[in-house]
C-alpha cells in the first residue's frame, strides 16, 4: 500500500521496485487539508540512501523497458488511461482534500492530465524517424530516436496530478523509467495515480516514487545514472535546478514562476473580458503560473473595467473546498503562504496602490482554522512596485493603468518572466501587434488562460523557463529521447556499382 493508517493521519511510503516500502528517514513533515488545517498525513524528509534505492531500481528496469516494443509501451497507457478516467472522481477529491482547489477544479486538472496520457498513447506515429536513399551516390540515410534511461520529475504543489502527468507518461512511452518526487505538500494524489499505473501494467522499478526536500532533490540531480530532470516551481528554484542539473550532466527542462499581463483594449466585450479575468486571477486561489495577476486595461477601458470586476468578484462564495461544492474558491496552500500572500497585499498598500477589493477580510464560519483569503484587486498600480513585479501566487489582480498599447507592451518588456500574455479587443491589428512582440511565450487573444493542450509545448520564455525543449508536445517527446543518424552504404560488386537486374531487363 501507498500509505500506513494511523487514526487518521497516513504516512506516505516510497515506490522502488515496484513494492511500497519505507523511507529510511527519522523526519518527517506534515501534509495538510487546507480548508481545515487539519493534519492528514505524514511524508518522510528522505535522504540519499531512498534515491539511491529508487535510481538503482529503474537502472535495472530500463535494460529490459527499452527493449519492450513502443506499440506494447503504448498499450500500457491505454490501459493506465482508462483506469484514470473510471478513477476520476477519487482523484479529484482527493486532489481537494490535500491542495484545497474546488471539485470542478480539481476535476478539470486531473482531465488535462488525462489528455497527456491520451497524447502519449499516439507516441508510435510521433516518434518515427526520417530516411532518404541515394543521399549520396549508393548511400542512405535514416535516424531514429531512443531513450536515454533515467529521468526524473520535481513537480509542485500547485496541480498535484496534473504537473506530473505532464512528464512521465510520455517518457515512459518513449521507454525511460521514471524517479518522479512529488511536492512534499501534496504527495496523496501522485501516489493514488501510481496504484493505478501499477494495476495498467507497468513491470516493476520502471516508476519510482520519493519524497522529501533539497537533499532528495539534490541526490536526484547528482546521481551519475540519473540523465534527465524535468521541473516545475518558482523560478529561483528552477534556476537552481538546470544549473546544477546541467553541472552534472543532465538533460533539463525547468519551468519557473510568472507574471502573466492581460491587456484590456477600449473595444474589448467588457463583460466577457470580466468572467474571463475573474477565472483567469482568481481561479485556483491564483496558485497556478498561468494565472492572470497582472491587469493593462488601455485608456478609457480601466474606468469600465474595474467596478464591473470588484462588482462580480466580491459575489465569490469562499469556503471549505473538501465538503460540498458550493464555494467558488477554496484556500491557499498553507497558513505560511497564506501569510506571504497578505503581506504582498500589505506591500502594494504601502507603496500607494489603492485597494479596490480586499480579500484580507474574509471569514469562513465553518473553517476558522482554514488558509483562506478573498478575490483581491489592487488597482492603480504603477510598473515599479512589488505587487507589479513580483510573483504573489495568490488571489491578487494587480492593475496598471495604461494610455496605449505600445504602453502596455512595454510593461511586459520589462518583466523578468514570461510565461503567458492575453489581450481583449476586437481589434485585429492590436490583436496582431501584441502577438507579434509581447514579451512572453505563451499568447492569448480573448482567452483567459492560454494553457496549451497536451499536444502543443508549455513555451515559457525569459526567467519562466530554463533549458531549451519545453514540456509536452512533441518537444517533450524529444526531450525524453535521443537521436541516432545512420549511413549505410551496400556494394553489390567489385565496381561498388549497384546493377539492377528489374531496370536491366525493362529496356530489353
Amino acid at each position: 500500500m501507498a500509505v500506513t493508517q494511523s487514526s487518521a493521519v497516513t504516512t506516505c511510503k516510497l515506490l522502488v521496485g515496484g513494492e511500497w516500502i519505507d523511507s529510511s528517514a527519522t523526519e518527517f513533515s506534515e501534509v495538510f487539508n487546507p480548508s481545515t488545517g487539519e493534519v492528514i498525513a505524514k511524508v518522510p524528509v528522505g535522504k540519499t540512501d531512498d534515491v539511491n534505492k529508487a535510481v538503482q531500481a529503474a537502472k535495472e528496469a530500463f535494460l529490459e523497458w527499452r527493449e519492450v516494443p513502443i506499440v506494447e509501451r503504448a498499450r500500457v497507457m491505454f490501459r493506465f488511461k482508462a483506469l484514470l478516467e473510471a478513477n476520476y472522481e477519487e482523484i479529484a477529491r482527493c486532489v481537494t482534500r490535500e491542495h484545497g482547489k474546488t471539485l470542478a477544479e480539481a476535476r478539470a486538472s486531473v482531465q488535462r492530465g488525462i489528455e497527456v496520457v491520451e497524447f502519449a498513447c499516439g507516441i508510435p506515429s510521433l516518434i518515427m524517424g526520417e530516411s532518404m536513399e541515394n543521399i549520396a551516390r549508393n548511400v542512405d540515410c535514416e535516424t531514429i530516436r531512443h531513450p536515454l534511461g533515467v529521468c526524473v520529475g520535481i513537480t509542485p504543489f500547485n496541480f498535484p496530478a496534473m504537473v506530473p502527468l505532464w512528464m512521465y507518461p510520455v517518457a515512459l512511452t518513449c521507454g525511460n523509467t521514471f524517479v518522479l518526487k512529488p511536492s512534499e505538500k501534496v504527495p496523496l494524489a501522485s501516489m493514488l495515480i501510481a496504484e493505478l499505473l501499477i494495476k495498467a501494467g507497468i513491470p516493476k522499478g520502471v516508476f519510482n516514487i520519493v519524497h522529501g526536500g533539497k537533499e532528495s532533490v539534490d541526490a536526484l540531480l547528482e546521481h551519475p545514472d540519473v540523465r534527465a530532470v524535468s521541473f516545475v516551481g518558482s523560478t529561483p528554484i528552477a534556476k537552481y535546478i538546470y544549473e546544477k542539473g546541467t553541472k552534472h550532466g543532465k538533460r533539463v527542462q525547468s519551468a519557473g514562476g510568472a507574471k502573466n499581463h492581460i491587456i484590456i483594449m477600449p473595444d474589448a466585450d467588457m463583460e466577457q473580458t470580466v468572467q474571463a479575468l475573474q477565472a483567469s486571477a482568481f481561479g485556483c486561489a491564483g496558485e497556478r503560473c498561468m494565472a492572470g495577476s497582472l491587469a493593462l486595461p488601455v485608456g478609457e477601458a480601466a474606468d469600465q473595467l474595474v467596478p464591473m470586476l470588484v462588482k462580480s468578484a466580491e459575489k465569490m462564495r469562499i469556503g471549505r473546498t473538501d465538503v460540498g461544492e458550493n464555494a467558488d474558491m477554496g484556500p491557499v496552500i498553507t497558513a505560511q503562504h497564506l501569510k506571504h500572500v497578505r503581506g504582498m497585499i500589505d506591500k502594494g498598500e504601502a507603496e500607494g496602490a489603492k485597494i479596490a477589493l480586499d480579500g484580507r477580510t474574509v471569514k469562513v464560519a465553518d473553517a476558522p482554522n482554514g488558509y483562506f483569503i478573498g478575490p483581491t484587486v489592487i488597482d492603480q498600480a504603477k510598473p515599479e512596485m512589488s505587487v507589479v513585479k513580483d510573483e504573489i501566487f495568490g488571489p491578487v489582480l494587480s492593475v496598471v493603468r495604461c494610455e496605449t498599447i505600445q504602453d502596455a507592451i512595454g510593461v511586459g518588456e520589462k518583466c523578468e518572466f514570461g510565461n503567458g500574455a492575453v489581450i481583449f479587443t476586437n481589434s485585429g491589428s492590436a490583436a496582431r501587434e501584441f502577438k507579434r512582440y509581447f514579451n512572453a511565450g505563451m499568447i492569448g487573444i480573448n482567452v483567459g488562460v492560454p494553457a496549451p493542450m497536451a499536444w502543443f509545448p508549455f513555451t515559457g520564455w525569459n526567467h519562466s523557463f530554463f533549458g531549451d525543449l519545453h514540456i509536452q508536445g512533441r518537444e517533450g517527446i524529444q526531450f525524453y529521447t535521443q537521436q541516432k543518424m545512420t549511413m549505410t552504404r551496400w556494394f553489390s560488386d567489385k565496381s561498388g556499382k549497384f546493377q539492377d537486374p528489374i531496370w536491366k531487363a525493362r529496356q530489353k
